[in-house]
């Protein structure tokens, strides 16, 4: 787990050097036990790349950036590839010659053999960037970038007219001074609707995420020139997906699944430093610690607790890690605790979030005792229908289809009348968003995301001007300049071709997920050190769920 960062400008290179040096500096949360540089490469002037690493495999080795063989191909990289030893056997095979133990040393070799097919080899949570001076896929040096398929690690970037610069967090290019102080209005109006900046967009105008399942290629003479995200992942053609076999009924889907789990969580449990895990008394949690308990007897579990309110978990957590047999440490939280180290939780945010503050006291607790891993269930609502907004959506859909026949007028006359209606059955917060759903229909691209919204637009339109704008594509469908509101609206399209449930499950995956829950998971865990994996999100369980 590190934090990469890099620069690639049109002025003096003796200017790359001192931004990237800062930006690396600005991530040293991220990885407490090294840096790396690659800078003043002769065969790519203007260019610099740094690293800060939390060493978790081949610890003595590992060293960034990697290089292959012949010393024309390098890599930063941030994440974990939990089917490195396999890719490593076959890459000997077709000759490649490996100097370490690292899965880092695996993306140059991967590289080589299978250029940018080599991303559905990968199997794991990862953001890199990689520089091929070889020129064999163009006359010049290029720069690659690539994301994980579900955007568990973050990747951002900016183009401007200086050049092009990319780095783990948002701080980090603030930092760089390639990127003014200004505030995005259509984060603004993001955040106040899902109560986080929707991707791809961030908080600062001009800097974007790298969507989930993208990657990213930029020839390094052209740096003033904008490179285009292009996708490398769809689910819907994975061999998963195109089983012909592939279970229907409950019995043989669990039958199907459970190797599957095993094997995620089996990997995520690989590791050269002690790794634990964290414990609800969700069944998703559960399921985690029930399966790294079967892998590996007596790893340490941890659980906040809030003693004295109707919300603490501890009771079932702690039948659970009896059960299982785990080490485990309960995390009681007040509110006189919270508020001690909230001013640190909230600086450990990137971005601004309605979330992310539970995890940073339990990644806390988890560091104090010296853990570097922990496993979570996160994920396991977005793919197994946990959340209520799976029996909301279709209720939403059908007040909705019932509204586009009804004028605006009378829509806005009867909205008390529909909210009182809802509220007989839902929570007065799902009769707030049925009222609003049933006045603007129209105003966001599928039902799915007024049951996430916290401010309806008619509230929002009384707190500021919101942007609702779509993506600037081309003709050729190429996005130029991409918003939260395109990034919705595609997702909706791609739900779209999907069963009710199934649909719902990618829209929660692509947008709460992404842009909520694993955000604030890695920022708020990597501020204490601590790498979060999340085996429930392993590929081919999620290709198999969908």
């Amino acid at each position: 787990m590190c934090g990469i960062c890099g620069v690639a400008f049109a002025s003096r290179s003796a200017d790359a050097e001192p931004r990237v040096r800062a930006m690396t500096a600005a991530m040293g949360h991220r990885g407490p036990d090294e840096e790396g540089f690659l800078i003043g490469e002769a065969r790519a002037p203007g260019l610099a790349l740094g690293m800060r690493r939390l060493s978790i495999i081949d610890l003595a080795g590992g060293h960034q950036p990697a290089w292959n063989e012949t010393k024309d191909v390098a890599v930063i990289f941030n994440g974990e590839l939990y089917n490195y030893r396999d890719l490593r056997e076959r890459l000997t095979l077709c000759g490649h010659r490996f100097a370490t133990q690292s899965d880092t040393e695996i993306l140059v070799h991967a590289w080589e053999e299978w250029g940018e097919d080599s991303l559905t080899e990968l199997r794991g949570m990862f953001a890199f960037a990689l520089l091929d001076l070889r020129g064999r896929y163009a006359t010049a040096p290029i720069l690659f970038l690539a994301r994980d398929p579900l955007g568990i690690k973050p990747l951002y970037y900016t183009q401007t007219p200086e050049g092009f610069a990319f780095a783990s967090e948002v701080r980090a290019l603030l930092v760089s001074g390639a990127v003014p102080k200004r505030l995005s209005q259509d984060a603004v109006t993001a955040y106040l609707l899902f109560g986080s900046v929707s991707e791809p967009v961030t908080l600062l105008e001009g800097v974007f995420s790298l969507p989930p399942g993208h990657r990213m290629l930029l020839h390094v003479p052209e740096r003033r020139r904008t490179p285009r995200a292009r996708p490398w992942w769809d689910p819907a053609v994975s061999p998963a997906a195109r089983e012909p076999r592939k279970p229907r009924d409950l019995p043989s889907a669990g039958k199907k699944l459970r190797p599957l789990l095993e094997d995620a969580v089996r990997t995520h449990l690989i590791a050269d430093v002690p790794v634990g895990l964290f414990l609800s008394s969700g069944l998703d949690s559960g399921a985690v610690a029930a399966l790294a308990a079967q892998a590996r007897g007596g790893i340490q579990s941890f659980t906040l607790t809030f003693p004295g309110t109707p919300f603490d978990e501890a009771e079932l957590a702690r039948l659970a890690a009896n059960r299982l047999k785990t080490k485990h440490t309960e995390v009681p939280l007040s509110g006189e605790s919270i508020l001690s180290r909230l001013d640190k939780a909230l600086a450990a945010l990137d971005q601004p979030t309605m979330d992310g503050i539970n995890t940073y006291f339990i990644s806390w607790a988890a560091r104090e005792v010296g853990l570097k891993v922990a496993l979570s269930g996160l994920g396991g609502d977005e793919l197994f229908a946990g959340y209520q907004t799976f029996a909301d959506t279709p209720r939403l859909s059908r007040l909705i289809g019932c509204a586009r026949y009804v004028p605006a007028a009378v829509r806005r006359m009867t909205a008390p009348l529909v909210g009182g209606l809802a509220a007989r059955q839902a929570s007065p917060d799902a009769a707030r968003k049925a009222a609003a759903a049933w006045v603007y229909p129209d105003a966001l691209p599928h039902p799915y995301f007024f049951a996430r919204t916290l401010f309806p637009r008619g509230q929002l339109e009384r707190i500021i001007e919101p942007r609702f704008r779509p993506s600037t594509v081309n003709a050729d469908g190429v996005t130029l300049e991409p918003t939260w509101l395109g990034w919705l609206e595609r997702t909706a399209d791609e739900a779209r071709k999907l069963e009710p449930v199934a649909a719902v499950s990618w829209l929660e995956m692509r947008t709460y997920m992404v842009s909520t829950l694993l955000r604030d998971t890695d920022t708020v865990s990597m501020a204490q050190s601590l790498e979060v994996r999340v085996p429930l999100l392993d590929t081919p369980v999620v290709e198999f769920a969908g």
